[in-house]
Parts: C-alpha cells; structure tokens; sequence
C-alpha cells in the first residue's frame, strides 16, 4: 500500500465515525421527537452532548487533518470540489461547535438545575432543526467527495445546492410538533 492509499482511508474513516455518528443520534433524536417521547430525545440529547468533545469533535479534525495532507501532498487545492469540501467542511464544524455542544450543555445545565422544563425541551428542538441543515451539508459534502464536481458540471452543482436550501426548509417547517409524553401503545 503506497502512502497515499493509506492517507485516503484515514480521511475516509474518520469521515464515517464522524458523519455515521452524527447521523445516528440524530435520527434517534427524530424518532423520540415524532413520537413525543420526551425521555428517548432527552436520551438522545444527553448522548450528543457527551460525544461531542470525546468523539465528533476529534474525527471532524481528523478527517480535515488527513483531507489536508491528501490536499497538501497529492490533490492540490485548486480543484472546485476541494473548495466546495472546505467550505461544507467549516459550514458543519461551526454549526457543531456553536450550536451542537453549548446547546447540549446548555441543556444539560437546565435540566440539573429545574428538571425537564419546556425550556430544555426547546433547546433539544433547536438541536434537530440545526441537525437538519447540519446533515443537509454533510450529504452535499459527501456528494461532493464521490462526484468530484468541476465548474462545467452545473446539474451536479445545481442538485448539490439544493440539499442545504431542503435542509433549512426542513428545519425550519420543524419542531411545530410540542413534546409531551409518549403516547400509550
């Protein structure tokens, strides 16, 4: 195996644990939400919470450190699907550290303090509407990564745009459903 090859599957590893992880907690969170299981999305929400510094923020800097190297050392940083996973790159990393942890913390914090209060389930609701767009960024960077995108290729571009304008459409038409308790089965 030749160190580029080695290089590749760092990034791409590290992509899967942060990106699949991500997703993971998420659809779980999206699930108690459309349930109304308060207890489930506070499950969920803790979790985010408590692997963001242990686990997403660390792979999101691995997959830019080795993507960097790949850039660095073999690809170059002139090519516009480079740029295009630069910018979806820092666009989920800043949604992640300003929204993502504080927000879980935040929350944390109120539910110690006062229990579950219709505050803290709010803030939990921020967190999927945020996860939403989040995860509408991270499909076009995924996109961007297989398809490799060049300026003449403007139906890709066109359909990669589109997913974060559905993400904040998505977040937005969210979180009209209140939480209450889980409906009786």
């Amino acid at each position: 195996m030749d160190w580029y090859s080695l290089v590749k599957f760092l990034h791409v590893a590290a992509a899967v644990v942060w990106v699949g992880g991500g997703f993971a907690l998420a659809l779980l969170a999206l699930r108690a939400e459309r349930a109304c299981n308060i207890e489930a999305m506070l499950q969920a929400m803790r979790a985010t919470g408590e692997l963001s510094n242990r686990l997403f923020v660390p792979t999101s800097l691995l997959t830019l450190a080795f993507g960097l190297a790949l850039c660095v050392f073999w690809v170059g940083f002139s090519d516009l699907w480079v740029l295009i996973g630069l910018a979806g790159y820092f666009t989920t990393f800043t949604i992640g550290m300003t929204v993502f942890g504080p927000t879980a913390a935040k929350m944390a914090k109120l539910i110690a303090e006062e229990g579950v209060t219709p505050q803290a389930l709010a803030l939990g609701q921020r967190m999927l509407r945020f996860a939403r767009i989040d995860y509408s960024v991270m499909l076009v960077i995924v996109a961007d990564m297989v398809l490799k995108p060049a300026a003449q290729d403007i139906g890709i571009l066109v359909a990669m745009a589109a997913i974060p304008v559905a993400g904040v459409a998505l977040a937005m038409n969210a979180g009209a459903r209140s939480l209450g308790p889980a409906p009786a089965v």
